[in-house]
């Protein structure tokens, strides 16, 4: 019996991580700078930035900036 108890705790030791959110991980926003301009991919939109997308991979949201008019000044 002990050794089954055992064994959940290591499994449940190891499962366990994999259920947690990564830091940073979440959705991306593609934002303009309303002062410079510029577009850039963050995690968190801050005062003065306006939001051109929002999109759940760093990856999606870089493409889509790539594709974005505004972006391209």
């Amino acid at each position: 019996m002990r050794k089954y108890i055992v064994a959940a705790v290591l499994i449940g030791a190891f499962v366990a991580p994999a259920f947690a959110q990564m830091p940073g991980a979440g959705p991306y926003f593609v934002g303009l700078d309303t002062a410079t301009h510029k577009c850039s991919v963050v995690t968190k939109m801050a005062a003065g930035m306006k939001m051109m997308g929002k999109y759940k991979t760093q990856a999606a949201a870089e493409k889509a900036m790539a594709g974005m008019k505004e972006c391209k000044a």
